[in-house]
């Protein structure tokens, strides 16, 4: 049998995964909830690791390793920033132990860039970067991970030189449910990256982000004077905010600069499509593949585990 070494876990902000490694990053159990930081500040943070350790049969003494929103200001305990241009491997480095606990627990840093002009920071996606790292074959690569807040991140010979966050999918959800084209979109069933509005939206809105703006209201006025469903609105929609994130995000990067998606679900097909679009070079890693494998090297590289020979 494979003996469980450590729980690795990614603590968001209204979400909750605990993986339970064993030797050779062999997966054991696996437990989530949308117990998040929100949550657990009411219910304890203790009591959720807890409750989702015993669910895959933990061990009392084996160490823990989280990231994410737990090391917030508002969460368990500030686990703090590393200051960008930095290397990858100084995560592990700057992790927080989490005091009077029965069982050793540890908090990765985010990264911060405190340039008053392009102030950004992230957490728990700096072990996304870090668990992706072995896929970085070119030098030089921009990594993309979409989301709410979708962070752009360049890096060369493994050290991140700078990151900009883009409120894509936050700004989609509000245009969406909170302005004039709520009635153009309402009861969509859906699209995906195939459809051909998402894609001439992406395109429009890459080539001209100027116009966004005034390409939004547009969605308005070809419904109510050439009948646009409410398929094709949001897929419009969808497709000119992300167009305007991808002109942001790539504007200064050479074009060759390889891109490597970090992504999973519905925005996977939406990103890759957009990419494909305006036929840039990418290739795509699973975002819980990724996180799980940032947090397992930090594990091995603080608790210095030694697999079977």
């Amino acid at each position: 049998m494979v003996k469980p070494q450590f729980a690795a876990v990614d603590w968001g902000t209204s979400s909750f995964r605990l993986w339970l490694m064993g030797e050779d990053d062999v997966i054991l159990g696996e437990s989530r909830s949308g117990e998040g930081m929100t949550t657990a500040r009411e219910t304890g943070f203790s009591e959720i690791l807890e409750k989702h350790l015993a669910n895959v049969n933990a061990p009392a003494d084996i160490p823990v390793m989280i990231c994410g929103m737990a090391g917030a200001k508002q969460g368990w305990q500030e686990a703090g920033y590393i200051d960008v241009p930095s290397r990858l491997s100084a995560i592990p480095d700057h992790s927080i132990a989490i005091e009077g606990q029965s069982r050793e627990i540890r908090i990765l840093p985010g990264l911060a860039q405190r340039d008053p002009h392009t102030a950004d920071v992230m957490r728990g996606e700096e072990t996304q970067l870090l668990g992706c790292a072995q896929s970085m074959k070119s030098s030089d690569c921009l990594v993309a991970m979409p989301g709410t807040h979708s962070k752009w991140v360049r890096i060369v010979r493994g050290e991140v030189l700078g990151f900009a966050t883009f409120m894509t999918g936050e700004l989609f959800q509000a245009i969406s449910g909170h302005t004039i084209l709520s009635h153009a979109i309402k009861d969509s069933p859906g699209f995906d990256g195939a459809d051909p509005a998402f894609t001439q939206a992406v395109l429009s809105a890459f080539r001209e982000p100027h116009s966004v703006s005034n390409r939004l209201f547009s969605v308005r006025a070809r419904g109510l004077l050439f009948s646009l469903s409410n398929i094709e609105a949001e897929a419009t929609l969808s497709g000119t905010m992300i167009g305007l994130e991808l002109a942001g995000a790539m504007h200064s990067a050479p074009k060759d600069t390889p891109v490597i998606l970090v992504v999973s679900g519905k925005l996977r097909g939406l990103y890759e499509a957009a990419l494909h679009s305006l036929g840039r070079k990418f290739s795509t890693i699973d975002a819980d593949d990724a996180v799980r494998q940032g947090l397992s090297q930090s594990a091995r590289t603080i608790w210095q585990f030694q697999d079977p020979a």
